[in-house]
């Protein structure tokens, strides 16, 4: 099944160029020695941004192709292969 977004694949793209933004400046902090809570502050925010990223997608995943498969494919199945992909991003 093809991956059908929500929102267009270029937001998605724009939003993770900005995490990898994110993580390039926290490698420079680090190669600065700089104040580890100025360095945590910024490692929660890149998480937190890729979360955002995650929880797009996830919600796309479950109104598009979970929606659309229960319709022709066994519920219990997709149901239990949905619960594994969350189970994965929340660990």
């Amino acid at each position: 099944m093809h991956s059908r977004y929500r929102r267009d694949s270029e937001d998605l793209l724009k939003r993770l160029r900005k995490v990898e933004g994110q993580i390039r400046g926290i490698q420079k902090m680090v190669e600065q020695d700089r104040y580890c809570v100025d360095i945590l502050n910024q490692i929660s925010a890149a998480k937190a941004a890729l979360d955002r990223v995650g929880l797009i997608i996830l919600e796309d995943h479950t109104r598009g192709c979970v929606a659309e498969a229960m319709k022709t494919e066994d519920e219990a199945r997709k149901i239990d292969e949905l619960m594994l992909v969350i189970k994965k991003f929340v660990d």
